[in-house]
């Protein structure tokens, strides 16, 4: 354990989701786990006793340089607007703008950490029109800036450790948090996007339970279907980079599992994709968001012929709510 670090954890534009989803982490202890590897909770909005002039006091400590912020956690975008002036987001009590509370912070932070997408690149706050001006940390969409600038680095040496996801998994920022901890965490560790490669090196395809029928290309036609989504009601598991199917959603399952797509929530620009979420845009009946790293001629290759060998079972129980065939019982011949 390289040193210990108070956690700050701020709210911007957003819904609380990830707040939420970090409360139905998986673990019996989430503070004990974090003290164990020198995190403990500076201030955080549902973990801490503090509240009003008390924690307005503790933040302001941070922000000034009188206590040292060891990780920064910020979850909701930045609301810059109107004008640049960040006047749509001011913490309460205090008249001053959200967006410059978290600079201040940033600015002295060991670690700054983006929860969520809208966090890591705006999200769902930017969609459509962005009247309130909405970006993430150090990214604006798919576009390196941001509130803090492509150039900033906190006093580790890192960039803004992008937690993606709306809202993100519990058990990525549990990890990301433990990896900083226990003092490993390098710029190495992030992918392209400056994601935790703990998840981002991962597909959401990766054990999904319907990927017996992607690989025979038996698709869904209706969300009640137990076949692959992808075809025709949206899903982008194939492209979207995260575990999501690998580790449960709180023990439980995941998007797939419930049947409804992968909007692949965890990549810049996910909440307009300019179709609805449930609809695969094609082009000559072909998808045109394909699988990661397939060429589009081998995949349509691949589909062909996976459709040409489906399985009577595969094929009927991807258009039915249940299994209508089961697999066959048979004993494997003596060798």
């Amino acid at each position: 354990m390289a040193e210990t670090l108070e956690l700050v954890w701020l709210q911007s534009g957003g819904c609380g989701g990830c707040t939420m989803s970090l409360l139905g982490a998986d673990v019996a202890d989430l503070v004990g786990q974090w003290r164990g590897v020198g995190i403990t909770i500076g201030w955080h909005p549902a973990l801490s006793e503090a509240s009003g002039a008390e924690a307005i006091d503790r933040l302001d400590d941070y922000a000034s340089g009188r206590r040292e912020p060891g990780i920064l956690c910020v979850e909701g975008a930045m609301l810059r607007g109107p004008n640049g002036t960040g006047r749509y987001h001011a913490m309460a009590g205090t008249g001053r703008p959200m967006t410059e509370w978290v600079a201040a912070i940033a600015g002295r932070a060991r670690y700054t950490l983006a929860i969520g997408s809208c966090a890591a690149w705006g999200g769902v706050a930017c969609a459509g029109a962005n009247l309130t001006d909405a970006c993430g940390l150090q990214y604006e969409g798919a576009l390196r800036g941001g509130l803090l600038g492509a150039d900033y680095r906190s006093a580790g040496g890192l960039p803004v450790v992008n937690v993606a996801g709306c809202p993100t998994h519990p058990g990525w920022v549990v990890d990301t948090l433990m990896a900083i901890g226990l003092g490993g965490y390098s710029p190495a560790d992030l992918d392209s996007l400056q994601r935790p490669r703990l998840y981002a090196d991962q597909l959401v395809h990766h054990g999904c339970a319907r990927n017996e029928y992607y690989e025979f290309k038996a698709s869904a036609a209706k969300p009640s279907d137990l076949g692959c989504l992808m075809e025709n009601l949206g899903c982008k598991g194939t492209q979207a980079h995260a575990d999501c199917n690998l580790r449960s959603w709180n023990g439980e399952g995941s998007c797939t599992d419930g049947g409804y797509a992968c909007i692949n929530c965890v990549e810049p620009g996910f909440e307009d994709p300019g179709h609805p979420f449930a609809q695969t845009p094609k082009i000559a009946g072909i998808p045109i968001g394909l699988p990661s790293d397939m060429p589009k001629a081998w995949f349509v290759a691949l589909a062909a012929l996976s459709k040409s060998a489906t399985p009577r079972r595969v094929r009927e129980n991807s258009r039915a709510d249940h299994l209508v065939v089961t697999p066959s019982a048979r004993r494997s011949p003596p060798k």
